[in-house]
């Protein structure tokens, strides 16, 4: 593939795929944990729930470290620029491992204040402590697979982390039974068995891929210089970053806020809730699978100056995802009690759950105006823009929600009827601006790049 010259649907569709299919998998990779805690009880259930923002943290800085990685690279491929290449993967590299220090301090040391503010019973807090302690003590094999993985996706590859994501999918659902409930001579580990298989199944990915990169011909090219730290490449790497890594950062606010309300209903509320969220994450696969492909399109021709493939590459992204949740939302409506059965047979806990799908479906198609967007100003360098608008949606907009329902003593549907409607209006408003910004600002740069006679 050609990314500066392919058609772009062609691109979308040959990226977003394989990325979509290494999703889909990686998603089923928490059903399947979702599955066995609420085969171990409703309390570890409601636990993975409320572990989830935490957990999230190292989501989001893993997230943060790859879009600096490919934006960057993918950059630096566009203008054909070796030195950048080469330094920006091995600083990136370097950035990774510091910032998971970093994360698995934070966790080892504020993972247990975080459920206290959860207001939640001691049962549950304790089987969360078991889960998250070990999930941060493996932060860096997280963090070090997508750095890795980075350069693969600025040159276009989303094949190898896909197959290596349906590796660690059924090597933690070989896993998962026998480290929670014993086999032979394993002892019986329950929930921290759910982690001791994610930190096993990642170990493998992570050989896995540091073997694909080292066998890459741009790899190949590096020498003591590149390995020699330099400030200018990791000032440009943290502004890439940081931006999205607190910007995503605050989507674990938003999912305490939400469990924050959704735990005065009780703890089988949190559970339906929480195995909820996980179909919805299943649901949107395609929308991250294709903006894991736009990512790396638009970096690379933003690099070239090929700015109306820039403009293209996004809507396009954007009329395939609103056709595509429009469906999704439809069947997911239809199906809910059955999906939700699947996780718990108790009656309370299918029915929160069930509620929160079918309420779910109506806000689908608002999403892939905020999350393609982010990823547009990923691509452009321009992640502070997204993250304002992750602050927005993932601070201001559920605060704004939480102090509403609080006020009007909404019922657990209520409050999400009227997250609903806040989506919405937020998508909109952002498309706007969006429309707005690709008009008027690539314009203004492409009459910098080639000015008139």
């Amino acid at each position: 593939m050609d990314l500066l010259k392919d058609k772009i649907p062609f691109l979308v569709r040959k990226l977003a795929l394989p990325a979509m299919v290494g999703m889909f998998f990686q998603t089923l990779y928490n059903i399947v944990d979702t599955f066995y805690a609420g085969m171990i009880s409703p309390e570890a259930l409601a636990a993975l729930s409320k572990a989830f923002p935490m957990y999230f943290v190292i989501v989001a800085s893993s997230i943060g470290v790859t879009v600096a990685g490919t934006s960057l690279i993918g950059n630096s491929i566009g203008e054909n620029n070796k030195k950048n290449i080469l330094n920006y993967f091995t600083h990136i590299i370097y950035f990774a491992i510091l910032i998971s220090i970093i994360i698995s301090f934070i966790g080892l040391n504020l993972t247990d204040n975080f459920f206290l503010l959860m207001v939640t019973t001691s049962e549950v807090t304790d089987l969360g402590l078991q889960y998250t302690d070990i999930i941060f003590k493996g932060s860096i094999l997280f963090i070090l697979i997508v750095a890795l993985n980075s350069l693969l996706h600025a040159e276009g590859d989303t094949k190898t982390y896909r197959n290596l994501l349906i590796l660690s999918f059924f090597l933690n659902l070989i896993l998962n039974p026998i480290l929670i409930f014993g086999l032979f001579f394993i002892p019986a580990l329950g929930v921290k068995g759910i982690a001791i298989a994610t930190i096993i199944a990642q170990s493998v990915v992570f050989l896995a891929i540091l073997w694909k990169v080292l066998r890459n011909k741009i790899v190949k090219e590096i020498t003591k210089h590149y390995l020699k730290p330099k400030l200018f490449y990791f000032i440009n790497i943290f502004f890439t970053s940081m931006p999205i890594v607190i910007s995503i950062f605050a989507y674990s606010i938003t999912a305490a806020i939400v469990i924050a309300y959704v735990g005065i209903t009780g703890e089988y509320a949190v559970a339906g809730y929480g195995a909820g969220t996980r179909i919805e994450q299943v649901v949107l696969l395609p929308i991250l699978g294709i903006n894991t492909a736009i990512i790396s399109i638009i970096s690379q021709n933003f690099g070239a100056r090929n700015l109306n493939r820039v403009k293209e590459t996004y809507f396009t992204s954007i009329k395939y995802s609103f056709l595509i949740m429009l469906i999704s939302g439809f069947f997911l409506f239809i199906l809910s009690n059955s999906i939700m059965s699947f996780f718990s047979n108790d009656i309370e806990v299918i029915k929160f759950g069930s509620n929160y799908l079918k309420i779910c479906a109506f806000i689908l198609p608002a999403y892939p105006i905020f999350f393609l967007s982010n990823g547009l100003f990923m691509a452009l360098k321009k992640s502070e823009y997204a993250m304002i608008s992750n602050i927005f949606r993932n601070i201001f907009n559920p605060l704004m929600v939480y102090l509403f329902a609080k006020y009007i003593n909404a019922s657990f549907e209520t409050f999400f009827w009227i997250w609903t409607v806040v989506n919405w209006i937020f998508s909109a408003i952002f498309l706007a601006i969006i429309v707005y910004y690709l008009k008027s600002r690539l314009e203004k740069t492409s009459a910098i790049v080639n000015p008139q006679p």
